[in-house]
């Protein structure tokens, strides 16, 4: 039980260390904190594309049968935007998702979502992780029922509820990268009457032998599609499909924060309301905000964060820089699915790089880029700890305006740049972030946190 640990979003690790045995000891301890807080409502058991998802899952439907509650599986792998809309929509108790989502198929992962289908909050989990002990199962007579499901179109018929578009006309690449967004992603666009070009959609738990990461390196291809199909966007999703990445026909990869830019734009066109992003996202949402009369919320990172300050400031639109997104009217938990459409419903009508620049253009350009320092977790704190005694009047030439200590320590600058070190939740590595208007200058910046941060690991 000492190897379990729930981190950022869940249980994950090595298949040497996440085995059928402890993953049955998580989903005692989910039954027993369900049980606790009075639900009784069947439970949703998710699990992405890894060849090991399928069988943990069966054995989490065995444990949570076997303490009395009634089990929906889906029919097949699923991403797990679809398995935490689920819950809402079937009034369930919460949802167990087997996925590592990004990292490479000899891992696996498990995370618990609440019956509100948003990411459970550190008190949920450490719940959790109190209640962990070997399974003790009901009488054979007294288990509940598991059955198999189609969890998908429920999902897509809400998706096309809130993306009320005809987008017959638009061209999309669509890259799964082999994982659970194949088959549900294009599919949703297809049915808005998007014309859908496939890339990475078979079924492969080795995920091609790359990681489902939708990262610059991993969508040179999906860059060469695009321009080859003269389409209007290319769109991928991670191993699980909760997070998204679009390619633009003269950007290539875009951004993170230049689509939230653009999501946001695009939103407060037909209505209104605040933001929410974490503090490693763009202050251009600040901008757009402020040009719209309206309020930016921060938080620390992690979309757990971001989902709570939603429901707080009854937000527009939540997101992060890497990747994940929601809106209201929707769960609040990071949806790669809904946002595939939204992107599409956007380029069509304007394109997205036209957007962008003119985004740019009013509100000043922005650069954003990130390092990472290795950082052993065990001192992680020490490290930070020193930090704060060690941090400089100026950062690459400028003097320090603020520091902001929601998740490690922000720098802001006096010429609008920043400068932000927090530990991963993770790795085993300190994360470096820099936000400034030009190339040089975001060198200059994380150059100037590796030398900040190196000396005191």
């Amino acid at each position: 039980m000492d190897a379990i640990s729930f981190g950022t979003d869940g249980w994950r690790a090595t298949l040497d260390t996440f085995t059928d045995d402890r993953v049955r000891i998580v989903g005692q301890a989910v039954a027993d904190y369900l049980r606790d807080e009075g639900f009784d409502d069947p439970v949703v058991i998710g699990y992405d594309a890894r060849e090991s998802s399928p069988g943990f899952a069966d054995s989490l439907a065995e444990v949570m049968s076997g303490n009395g509650f009634d089990v929906i599986l889906p029919e097949r792998d699923c991403p797990t935007p679809v398995a935490a809309y689920t819950i809402v929509d079937r009034g369930a108790s919460g949802a167990l998702m087997l996925t590592a989502s990004h990292n490479p198929p000899e891992y696996n992962g498990v995370k618990f979502i609440p019956s509100d289908g948003a990411p459970a909050l550190p008190e949920v989990t450490e719940r959790i992780e109190a209640n962990l002990r070997e399974p003790d199962l009901l009488p054979p007579e007294e288990h509940g029922t598991v059955s198999r499901e189609d969890l998908v179109t429920v999902h897509a018929d809400h998706a096309r509820e809130l993306v009320d578009a005809d987008l017959s006309g638009v061209t999309v690449v669509y890259d799964a990268i082999h994982g659970s967004g194949r088959g549900v992603t294009d599919a949703l666009l297809e049915s808005a009457g998007v014309e859908v070009i496939r890339h990475r959609c078979e079924d492969d738990p080795t995920f091609g032998g790359a990681h489902p990461e939708p990262s610059p390196e991993n969508l040179r291809e999906l860059e060469s599609l695009v321009r080859e199909h003269d389409a209007d966007l290319g769109v991928a999703n991670d191993g699980d499909a909760d997070r998204v990445a679009f390619v633009t026909p003269e950007r290539g990869k875009l951004d993170e924060n230049l689509f939230y830019a653009a999501l946001y734009d695009y939103l407060l066109e037909s209505d209104s309301g605040p933001a929410v992003r974490t503090v490693s996202t763009t202050f251009l949402i600040d901008r757009i905000a402020e040009a719209h009369g309206e309020e930016v919320f921060e938080t620390p990172v992690g979309f757990k964060w971001v989902a709570q300050g939603m429901q707080e400031h009854d937000a527009l639109v939540g997101g992060e820089e890497s990747g994940g997104f929601s809106i209201r009217g929707h769960i609040r938990e990071k949806d790669g699915v809904l946002m595939g459409l939204l992107g599409a419903a956007i380029a069509s009508e304007e394109p997205f790089d036209a957007r962008v620049d003119r985004l740019l253009d009013e509100h000043g350009d922005i650069v954003a880029d990130k390092i990472s320092v290795d950082c052993p977790d065990a001192e992680k704190e020490r490290v930070l700890s020193d930090l704060e005694r060690e941090l400089p009047e100026t950062v690459a030439g400028r003097e320090i305006a603020k520091v902001v200590t929601l998740d490690g320590f922000k720098l802001l600058l006096d010429d609008g740049s920043w400068l932000l070190v927090r530990p991963s939740g993770t790795e085993p590595v300190l994360r470096v972030y820099a936000e400034a208007s030009s190339e040089e200058r975001i060198e200059a910046l994380l150059d100037a946190g590796r030398d900040l941060v190196e000396p005191l690991v």
